[in-house]
């Protein structure tokens, strides 16, 4: 026990002392006083003695909790640095005496037709900046008005012609032509990943005849390895559950006379670091030969489908985009926005939860389809 001592002449000074230095909750050992008398002048003075131990000095306690929080708010600031400025589409305005449509100056560019398919392609939900981009590369310059027009015989072709200049395309996947292997499904809770794995397996299966098996990492959700055993049962391919990175490694090593395996993963929330990182911790290092699909949901708002994308880009190297659910909204601006603004091709659209039947490759012509209402 180490003691340290306090001197003076008035012992609630000396008390106080010890508290600013040591501490409120200081222990007091012992104190003395000390009477000084004085031989040429009558009386006598007091002085104090005061013995106080000091405080053992603790190792900190490491407080993860605190430093996860702290983790999760720099990750949060990185990723909304990366986020693509989304804004609302800017609603076309129509004059009530005219019933003529007041276009936003940001469209003054445009005349005619191409100002018809801007107003479409807003009413759909596509973001501004997209449908500006799509419209110009269809449009030529009019004489007359020094403004830019359709130069296309319909608007639909003229969506076509800027949707295949600023969106990639994978086609089928198809083994011969992109060399794949491993197809790893991941996104959020909800959007269809199993269903729309099986799908895609039944395409294989039925109309290729190729060889595949089937992983799942999902163990969390009730019912869920049940389901995707059905699914296999009916197809009568392999199906095999892994919940960690070694057994998932040494089950694809089994199966390397396959055409394809087709992995699926637990939905997780985007906003969930911790557990994305478990997802990229069992799938380790198989990345050599993975083409990954981020499914996506066409009833997410911009907003949080961009936040989708780009939490997940975090964590992985996403090769493509399936759209999920364009069956359930009116709305599909998403086709446009996420692959024009993040430059991630796509690869497949689902379009209602039959297997095999609902699920279509994308391509120029059918994105054009939906987000033009035909």
């Amino acid at each position: 026990m180490e003691i340290k001592i306090y001197e003076g002449y008035n012992l609630e000074e000396l008390i106080q002392k010890a508290k600013e230095e040591l501490g409120e909750d200081i222990k007091i050992v012992h104190y003395e006083t000390i009477t000084e008398r004085k031989w040429f002048i009558f009386g006598s003075k007091k002085r104090y003695k005061l013995f106080v131990e000091m405080p053992d000095l603790e190792e900190p306690v490491v407080q993860f909790d605190d430093i996860f929080e702290k983790i999760e708010e720099i990750i949060d600031k990185k990723i909304q640095q990366t986020l693509p400025k989304v804004t609302s589409p800017a609603p076309v305005i129509q004059n009530i005496e005219t019933g003529q449509q007041i276009i936003p100056e940001q469209f003054n560019e445009f005349s005619g037709e191409a100002l018809e398919l801007i107003n479409q392609l807003l009413n759909r939900d596509v973001l501004p900046d997209v449908a500006k981009k799509l419209v110009k590369e269809g449009c030529g310059l009019d004489i007359d008005t020094n403004k830019w027009d359709l130069n296309t015989l319909t608007t639909r072709e003229a969506l076509i012609k800027g949707i295949r200049k600023y969106i990639k395309f994978t086609g089928a996947f198809d083994k011969e032509k992109e060399g794949l292997k491993i197809l790893t499904f991941i996104g959020p809770t909800g959007v269809g990943k199993t269903t729309n794995l099986f799908k895609i397996a039944s395409h294989f299966v039925i109309n290729q005849k190729m060889k595949v098996a089937v992983i799942s990492t999902d163990t969390f959700k009730v019912g869920a390895t049940q389901q995707a055993r059905i699914y296999a049962n009916i197809l009568n391919i392999p199906f095999y559950s892994a919940s960690e990175s070694k057994k998932l490694k040494s089950t694809v090593s089994e199966l390397e006379n396959y055409d394809f395996i087709l992995i699926d993963t637990v939905g997780r929330s985007h906003y969930d670091y911790w557990r994305l990182g478990e997802i990229k911790e069992i799938l380790g290092d198989l990345s050599e030969n993975m083409h990954i699909v981020l499914t996506v949901s066409c009833n997410f708002k911009n907003e949080d489908a961009f936040e989708v994308v780009n939490r997940y880009s975090s964590f992985f190297d996403i090769d493509s985009l399936l759209f999920t659910k364009i069956d359930e909204t009116s709305k599909p601006g998403l086709l446009l926005n996420l692959p024009v603004e993040t430059k991630i091709p796509v690869s497949y659209i689902s379009t209602g939860q039959r297997v095999p039947e609902d699920i279509k490759i994308l391509k120029p012509e059918n994105i054009a389809s939906y987000i033009l209402g035909d």
